[in-house]
């Protein structure tokens, strides 16, 4: 075995040991790795032909500990996605054009590299997981450090920033591994068929129609089937319509009926403004009554019941402003944590005011990674997230103000991310003499698994909520689909 592969093992007892300012003992340790299994690793791929494919999803150029590895393997990359053969000789020439032959030991460590590794095709595979593994664990120690640093030399910040930027570093590195993981290649028609079957079994078993979440209104259910887990749903409106009471009846039917936790990120509004709605609308309290606490006995007597009803549900309201997705979603895994990993829906109030640190400057790119990040945490918690968005103000100068798709503000990413889009138009906020007042329309102008139209809903502005019609009020309205 050369001396290369004599210097590795990932408990290696190599230490160093430093007095610090503090007089505390500080030991530096080598950091996990194994240069014989990496070495055996790139020896298999450069004597197996089109080898690469079996660790091309899962090895990076960064996982690889020594840096003349590092090269060897951008070498191997390189060659292959050129189509082109990824043997010794080809790498050896690769690396010479690109002045990097002297830098991993010349031609000699490329043909002692093939002598001394065993090439094995078999044990490709756990020798790459291998190497991910202790990746990794490095990684983790880099986060570690980072963590610390952050700790020892605040800048000013409050620690509950610290905090959420360490739980935010550990989350990321942990959805990392598990992305790893996962069976992400193709699958057989055979697998395929056999997880329909038992998604067909479930939804047999299930009365009528409803296969996610009631929304708690019946039109709407019998167009959607419920919200569904893992879809992002966006909501969007011109100011005024009632987009976020709407959200909040969502929210509260998740809570009532479907009996699961719901999380809500209300970046404009304070949690206790969230509460008063939701007091108002589950009550049936005049909200002007509330914010003025002008009550008279009936109304106080609703309020203390359905305060006492709110507090046996798991609702949390997360008010803080402008969180980016990193954040939002790491305070939404420690909630479904609290919940064995469950939880009922998320709401996000709204979109456009979260914020991509470094991403000021370009806003379509920005609105995008937020759109991505959202259907992300559905897949994830599996759960629908609903996203409030705003609309576009030039939709104003139209004779018809009812919201179409190109409306969404920054509606390119939103528009393929969302599985669903409703649109909340409520003709009286235009048409102050309109016969449609005490009514809206929610317009559904996206539904990737079912058919796009309207539904009518009573709307009690002064109980912030949307209700359910009357059957004979729905015979008036055909929806012409």
């Amino acid at each position: 075995m050369s001396q290369a592969n004599a210097n590795f093992t990932k408990n290696s007892p190599n230490t160093e040991s430093k007095v610090s300012d503090s007089g505390q003992l500080k030991e530096f340790r080598t950091p996990p790795h194994n240069l014989a299994i990496e070495q055996a690793v790139l020896a298999a791929l450069m004597t197996v032909a089109e080898s690469f494919e079996q660790v091309s999803d899962l090895l990076k150029e960064n996982d690889f500990y020594a840096t003349r590895h590092k090269y060897i393997y951008r070498a191997i990359e390189k060659l292959a996605q050129e189509n082109s053969p990824y043997d010794a000789v080809l790498v050896n020439d690769w690396l010479l054009k690109q002045n990097l032959l002297d830098a991993i030991g010349g031609e000699e460590y490329l043909m002692q590299l093939m002598a001394d590794s065993p090439s094995s095709f078999y044990n490709l595979e756990i020798y790459a997981n291998k190497i991910k593994e202790f990746s990794t664990l490095r990684a983790m120690i880099k986060v570690s450090s980072d963590i610390l640093q952050n700790a020892y030399d605040t800048k000013g910040r409050p620690v509950s920033e610290i905090l959420d930027l360490a739980e935010t570093s550990i989350f990321s590195l942990a959805e990392q591994h598990n992305n790893n993981k996962k069976d992400s290649g193709p699958k057989s028609i055979s697998s395929v068929t056999a997880d329909v079957i038992s998604k067909l079994d479930e939804l047999s078993k299930l009365d009528g129609n409803i296969t996610g979440l009631t929304t708690g209104f019946l039109e709407l259910d019998n167009k959607t089937s419920g919200m569904q887990p893992g879809d992002l749903i966006i909501v969007a409106a011109r100011p005024s319509m009632g987009k976020t009471t709407f959200a909040m009846n969502l929210v509260e039917s998740v809570l009532q009926y479907n009996r699961l936790p719901a999380l809500v990120f209300s970046m404009e509004m304070p949690a206790d403004s969230i509460a008063m709605r939701l007091i108002s609308a589950m009550g049936k309290v005049h909200q002007g009554h509330l914010r003025s606490g002008n009550l008279d006995a009936d109304e106080w007597t609703k309020v203390t019941g359905t305060i006492l009803q709110l507090q046996e549900m798991h609702l949390y309201i997360d008010d803080s402003s402008a969180l980016p997705p990193t954040e939002l979603r790491a305070r939404a895994r420690r909630i479904a944590k609290m919940h064995d990993g469950k939880i009922g829906c998320i709401m996000v109030d709204y979109l456009q005011l979260m914020k991509v640190p470094g991403m000021g400057d370009n806003r379509v790119g920005e609105i995008s990674e937020i759109s991505r990040s959202l259907k992300a945490l559905a897949k994830e918690m599996q759960c629908p997230v609903i996203a409030l968005s705003q609309l576009n103000r030039s939709l104003e100068n139209r004779p018809n103000k009812r919201p179409v798709m190109s409306d969404l503000r920054e509606s390119g990413a939103i528009e393929q991310d969302a599985d669903l889009i409703m649109f909340i138009y409520r003709d009286e906020v235009y048409n102050k003499e309109s016969k449609e007042a005490g009514t809206a329309e929610i317009i559904i102008g996206k539904q990737r698994n079912g058919p796009i139209g309207s539904v009518r809903l009573a709307f009690e502005g002064q109980y912030t909520r949307f209700s359910n019609l009357s059957p004979e009020f729905y015979a008036q309205y055909d929806d012409e689909e």
